[in-house]
Formats: structure tokens, C-alpha cells, sequence
């Protein structure tokens, strides 16, 4: 017999005598075994806001074997995460990484590293995710000044210049594609008008990365996050980030500490924000088989290409938006700032 095989007869002892013991602990534990429910998703058709059908590639590349998050794989395979993303983005940033958490966790994570307490802070609301930046700002001390729209609304460049001129932010938050409500917010502009009062600017990408024109570095947008639950058809759990030379300037000067552990970029650019796989430094335990899944979203993209991408988007949107209006259904934004990668009715 083999001294690696184990005889029926001692597995049966092992077995009885392993099921004894777990009577006997039985009596020490103070919780029971729950009554759950058979585990068997159903299959949907996800027409929601976010999050939408994963593509079957994607799914397939979460149950590849995992590799250790330090392992010179992993490593390689973050350098192309990361190469793939500056296309998406279409920007040339160095610290372009996603982040472990969802959309949400790279908007706090861009609010915590470029806000310090007492940094004037002027955000457009137009929709909830508007509201949302306000309410992270004031958990790090930010001096907010908000402008406002109607939902469904965009700002003119004559609005934000007219902001500007009376608040004088140190940073501007504008949310490009606003999920709540289906509106483009214009960037072009924008750029100049940050030059002229030396302010950062930050965008709301999560609606809009792979499925809309988005141009960062053209833009001037120093720091932009974005979700992978939208147009890159991939499941919620990693959220793209991209900072500008000019944002990681301030992070690095920063007089305090960032208020947030987790998000702290300074602390995960020695992980996974070095160049070229270079020497790291542990931070967290990064989702791999959710960074398998984006490695794959990005790939989809690249062999699409943007362009193709895009101009696919709005040609199935105006094709649903016709649809719409032959039945009698009006869409809430003027269709010149309307989303193309999400769609919102008025009700009868």
C-alpha cells in the first residue's frame, strides 16, 4: 500500500471519532445551525441603474485559480489592470489603480486624499451622487459651497465660472454622468476655468467610463473615479481611480494625515501604484478574482476599442429612446445631455 494512501477502515475510525467530538462541542455553542435557503441565484435580465449583467468572459475569469496578493503574477497582471485603464479613461497618469470597494469607495477615496480640513470645496448638484459628494466632504472638514440644478439638468460653463468667481475652491467636483438622473454634464471649458483659479477638479465617471466620450487628461480633470457595474459589464467590487500629476502633488504635501486608513492613496501607491512591478509594500489583501474580473472587462474593451464602443451605445440608446416616444413615454433629459448608457422616464 501506499504510504500516501489511507485504509477504508481508519477513515471510517477517523470519521466516527471526528463526529463524536462535534457532538460533544455542540453543547458549548450558543448560536445553532441556521435554517437557510438553497443557494441558486436566479437568472435576471438587469435593466436597473447598476448594477447590469456581468459578460459571460468576465464571469468565467473569477474562477480561475487565485494567486497571493504579493505574488509576482498578481503584480504583472495589476501593471496591465493599470495600463488598460489609462486607455478607458483615455489619460497618461501614472497612479491610474483600482480601488478595493466599489464606485463609492473610489469617490471617498478621492474626496479623503484631495480634501483637508478647511479646503474650500464647491460641488454641482444635480442629482444624488451630488448630494453624496456633500456628504462625504463634511466628514473631512471640507468648507463647502454647493451649486444647484434641477435634476436632469446640467451646469452652463457661464454657471461654473459665475461659482468659481464667488467661492474661489480650492477644488471642484462635477458629476459627469449623473446615475440618478441620466444627464451628461459637459466638461469642455471646464479645464481653463481650474487653470484660472488654481483649482482641482474632480469627476464622477461611474456611468460614463467605456460607454461614453470621456477624456481626462483632455479635460484636465486631476483626479476621477469610476465603477465597473455599468458599461465595463462587470460585477460590483473593484472602482477604477486615476490622479493627476497636480493631485498626487497635494496628496504628497498634505499637512495632515488622510482621515481614512483604508483609502489613504499615499499608503496603496507604495502596493500597487509603483511602475513597472517594482519593489511594494503591503497594505490590504486586494480582491483577485475580482481584479481577474476587471483585467477581463478592460480586455473587452480594447478589443472593441473605444470608439466602436461608444458610437454602439448610442446607436442601441437613440434606438430605445424612439421606441419610447412611439408609445407615448417622454425621457426627463433634453436629449442633447442625455446618458447614453442610462435612460429615465418621466411617469405618466
Amino acid at each position: 500500500m501506499s504510504p500516501f494512501r489511507v485504509a477504508p477502515t481508519c477513515t471510517r475510525i477517523a470519521r466516527a471519532a471526528a463526529q463524536h467530538i462535534a457532538k460533544r462541542e455542540m453543547s458549548n455553542l450558543s448560536v445553532a445551525l441556521p435554517t437557510v435557503n438553497k443557494f441558486d441565484p436566479p437568472h435576471r435580465l438587469l435593466c436597473g441603474p447598476g448594477p447590469g449583467n456581468a459578460h459571460p468572459r468576465v464571469l468565467s475569469k473569477m474562477s480561475l485559480p487565485q494567486v497571493g496578493h504579493l505574488d509576482p503574477y498578481f503584480l504583472e497582471l495589476m501593471e496591465d489592470i493599470k495600463a488598460l485603464l489609462r486607455y478607458s479613461f483615455q489619460t497618461k497618469n501614472e497612479f491610474t489603480i483600482p480601488v478595493s470597494g466599489t464606485g463609492s469607495a473610489a469617490m471617498e477615496a478621492c474626496v479623503a486624499n484631495m480634501i483637508e480640513p478647511g479646503d474650500k470645496f464647491l460641488i454641482g448638484i444635480n442629482g444624488y451622487f451630488g448630494n453624496r459628494l456633500v456628504d462625504m466632504a463634511g466628514r473631512y472638514g471640507a468648507d463647502i459651497s454647493t451649486m444647484n440644478k434641477p435634476w436632469g439638468q446640467v451646469f452652463s460653463l457661464k454657471e461654473i465660472e459665475e461659482n468659481m468667481e464667488k467661492h474661489k475652491p480650492k477644488v471642484l467636483a462635477l458629476v459627469h454622468a449623473e446615475t440618478s438622473t441620466g444627464a451628461r454634464q459637459p466638461f469642455e471649458g471646464v479645464k481653463e476655468l481650474c487653470e484660472k483659479y488654481d483649482c482641482l477638479l474632480i469627476a464622477d465617471c461611474v456611468t460614463s467610463i467605456s460607454g461614453v466620450p470621456l477624456h481626462i487628461d483632455k479635460w484636465g480633470v486631476d483626479a476621477a473615479y469610476a465603477g465597473t457595474q455599468k458599461a465595463l459589464s462587470c460585477p460590483p467590487g473593484v472602482a477604477p481611480l486615476t490622479f493627476s500629476d497636480k493631485a498626487m502633488k497635494k496628496l504628497m504635501g498634505r499637512k495632515k494625515p488622510v482621515a481614512n486608513w483604508y483609502l489613504d492613496m499615499r499608503m496603496i501607491a507604495s502596493y500597487i501604484g509603483g511602475p513597472g512591478g517594482g519593489a511594494r509594500s503591503y497594505h490590504h489583501t486586494a480582491p483577485i478574482s475580482m481584479c481577474y474580473a476587471l483585467r477581463e472587462a478592460l480586455e473587452l474593451v480594447k478589443e472593441e476599442t473605444l470608439e466602436v464602443r461608444w458610437a454602439r451605445h448610442q446607436e442601441v440608446a437613440e434606438g430605445f429612446w424612439k421606441q419610447l416616444e412611439e408609445i407615448g413615454l417622454e425621457c426627463l433629459v433634453a436629449k442633447e445631455h442625455r446618458l447614453p448608457t442610462l435612460t429615465t422616464v418621466k411617469v405618466p
